[in-house]
């Protein structure tokens, strides 16, 4: 039976590309794996699969009776529905330590570092497997996202040293600026639903019995936002109505300025406030600095909950 290499729901590129470079390893050991996603692909990721020559995986909802090996979450609330008809045989992330429990033995990879990527980096390292220069691209570009080109606080050392090994491999003299122009591709925001927005890099959490949905948008200039703030505000209004969430909230990242705006609706803004020490003025506050939501929102609004 063939492993399905799959991450979250709502797929970001360490998602996507976390499942392609981990199929090729467990292909290359002897393992039959094929890389699926359980959702449409952002225009970052497009990029990244275009620049390097690869198509999309298979999109996959549903894996009853399926072998499955996560990637780059444990929160069953990002998980496949039928997730209890699946046998889960592994786990590679590098968020905190979700909800997900099994029925028998699995392998597990939960590192702290910035991104799945950088983890299947090191499976790589151990089982001696060589890696192509095309998976070596793709793996690159994750890490370059999920740490925002070295400046989030989630980057490590383990992550840079990655970048600049994959690189070497890709044959990728400036890495830099491949980063860069991943975000210009990441900002271009005009014309595009406020929904789609919201939805992009959406993630929801069970925070000790309420249901919380975090979104974020990474930007160069975030006067990109200027026309279309008043539309997202509504429309994070409609998701938490339609959703039955207690609070929504989009984070508007500027990676430039280094911090960013949050929007939030919530049945009691209070919870907000007192996680982040903030007032709400119109539904947001600016975060100097916040440029995480693993590391810098999620560890001071799930406690507040509590």
């Amino acid at each position: 039976m063939a492993i399905y290499t799959c991450g979250h729901t709502t797929p970001d590129s360490d998602s996507i590309c976390s499942a392609i470079s981990l199929s090729y390893l467990l292909n290359k050991i002897g393992r039959d794996a094929t890389p699926a996603r359980q959702g449409e692909v952002n225009p970052e990721t497009q990029f990244i699969l275009d620049k390097f020559g690869f198509e999309a995986p298979e999109l996959k909802t549903e894996f009853a009776g399926c072998e499955l090996f996560i990637t780059d979450y444990s929160d069953r609330g990002q998980a496949p529905k039928d997730l209890d008809q699946a046998t889960v045989v592994g786990i590679v992330d590098h968020h905190k330590l979700g909800d997900i429990t099994t029925s028998t033995p699995l392998e597990c990879w939960i590192r702290p570092v910035g991104c799945t990527n950088t983890i299947v980096k090191e499976m790589y390292d151990f089982h001696k497997v060589e890696i192509p220069a095309n998976i070596a691209g793709i793996m690159m570009c994750a890490i370059l996202s999920d740490t925002v080109i070295f400046k989030s606080p989630t980057c490590t050392d383990t992550d840079i040293k990655a970048v600049r090994e994959l690189a070497s491999i890709a044959g990728i003299e400036d890495f830099g600026a491949v980063g860069m122009e991943m975000f210009k591709v990441k900002s271009a925001v005009e014309g595009v639903p406020a929904t789609e927005l919201i939805l992009r890099d959406y993630k929801p959490f069970d925070m000790h019995g309420s249901k919380v949905g975090i979104g974020q948008l990474e930007v160069i200039d975030l006067a990109l936002f200027d026309n279309v703030k008043a539309d997202l505000q509504v429309e994070l209004d409609n998701l938490r109505q339609k959703e039955g969430l207690h609070t929504a909230a989009l984070l508007l990242t500027d990676i430039m300025k280094e911090g960013s705006e949050v929007l939030v609706s919530s049945e009691d803004t209070s919870i907000f406030e007192k996680a982040f020490d903030c007032k709400l003025e119109d539904g947001k506050v600016w975060i100097d600095g916040c440029l995480s939501r693993k590391k810098q929102i999620i560890p001071f609004l799930e406690p507040a909950f509590a």
